[in-house]
């Protein structure tokens, strides 16, 4: 397993590609806010002038963006063991907070224009400055996705993203510019407000997807899988189940799971099966499991392994039940325990007890144990 060190020098070198790339895409868009400022005050255009406001707020966004890197990479302490990885989230749905406000003045001010129209004074300069502003920006946004995809940086995924959108916006700016030389037709109010409903829309699902990463939401389906997988490939693992990962941050994943194991084997033998699962977890994916519980597997026992299909198919036969696990027959003591993970469309208690009732009358001899768990992972 990695060390401390090793963790610490990632992180630090994670933030400064971040800083590096935040600092790139706050001298560009203030730079092309400028000229789009100066350009659309000279023509008299609201599209224009929104255009630049948007990549003003573009680079508020970098600087929070930045701001956020450099406390989330603060060392852990006494207050926040876990370190400090979830300030990002917060910077981000402000970063979102900032477009979607951008998104609603603009919208505003489109309106007033669609209801005072005023001419507009095109030039060569100004379809110069939008041309350039399309391939800056779908340079920026390409670089700057692709640097926050490399370190998982939500915040430089969403700018990224953003940017890409920008250019798609300062296209329609062109497309109407054109249109008014070529035609003198005049749409920018009505190009203003579409842009302006554009950027809303990002914002809305910008801060969405944010506040869904400080809420907590199901794990990534494919990450599931590899994790089950690694661990399903050592020998004597049965089953993995209630796999719940907690996170902390970009790349501060902590995790918690049951294991299914012969229940021939020794305190020893799980250490060390757990410690090189742990291990191998880690260095695949990232996640450091905190929690490693064991389910007894009935190994040798005819009799428990025909009940344990019984009991399945009575457990299955319910569409709100998902799976069943970590059954265990103690025949000595006459009792009967296992997991079901039950569905969010079924009220958790009823369910217990409707299974319960179905299962002690096919083994009344038997005290049942179910416990419910909850539908947590793919």
């Amino acid at each position: 397993m990695e060390t401390t060190s090793d963790m610490h020098s990632l992180a630090a070198a994670r933030e400064t590609v971040i800083v590096k790339t935040s600092i790139i895409g706050i001298v560009t868009n203030v730079l092309l806010a400028s000229f789009k400022a100066v350009v659309g005050l000279l023509a008299n255009s609201i599209a224009i002038i929104l255009d630049g406001v948007n990549n003003l707020s573009d680079a508020l966004s970098s600087l929070i963006t930045i701001i956020g890197a450099k406390l989330a990479g603060k060392q852990p302490d006494k207050e926040h063991p876990l370190g400090h990885g979830r300030i990002e989230y917060l910077s981000a749905m402000l970063v979102s907070a900032i477009v979607l406000y951008a998104g609603i003045i603009a919208l505003i001010q489109s309106f007033k224009k669609i209801l005072h129209p005023q001419e507009v004074n095109y030039s060569a300069l100004t379809l110069t400055v939008l041309v350039v502003a399309i391939v800056v920006k779908i340079i920026l946004g390409r670089y700057v996705k692709k640097q926050g995809k490399q370190v998982h940086s939500g915040a430089l995924v969403a700018s990224g993203s953003d940017a890409s959108f920008d250019a798609i916006l300062s296209a329609s700016v062109l497309a109407c510019a054109v249109l008014y030389l070529c035609c003198g037709i005049l749409l920018e109010a009505y190009v203003g407000a579409i842009i302006s409903l554009f950027i809303i829309k990002a914002g809305h699902d910008m801060l969405q997807e944010t506040l869904d990463d400080i809420l907590g939401h199901r794990p990534d389906a494919s990450l599931v899988k590899q994790v089950t997988q690694i661990i399903q490939a050592e020998p004597g693992v049965h089953g993995v189940y209630d796999l719940l990962i907690n996170n902390y941050g970009p790349n501060k994943n902590y995790a918690s799971l049951h294991l299914e194991l012969d229940d021939t084997l020794t305190v020893a033998e799980v250490d060390k099966l757990t410690r090189k699962i742990e291990n191998d977890v880690f260095r695949q994916t990232g996640i450091i499991l905190t929690g490693v519980g064991v389910y007894a597997f009935n190994t040798s026992d005819a009799e428990a392994a025909q009940m344990r299909n019984q009991v399945q198919k009575i457990v299955l036969s319910h569409d709100w039940a998902l799976q069943m696990h970590g059954f265990y027959l103690d025949t000595a003591q006459k009792k009967l325990q296992f997991d079901v993970v039950l569905s969010f469309d079924v009220e958790h208690k009823e369910a217990i007890k409707t299974l319960t009732q179905e299962v002690q009358a096919a083994f009344p001899d038997y005290a049942i144990h179910i416990t419910p768990d909850i539908d947590i992972a793919d």
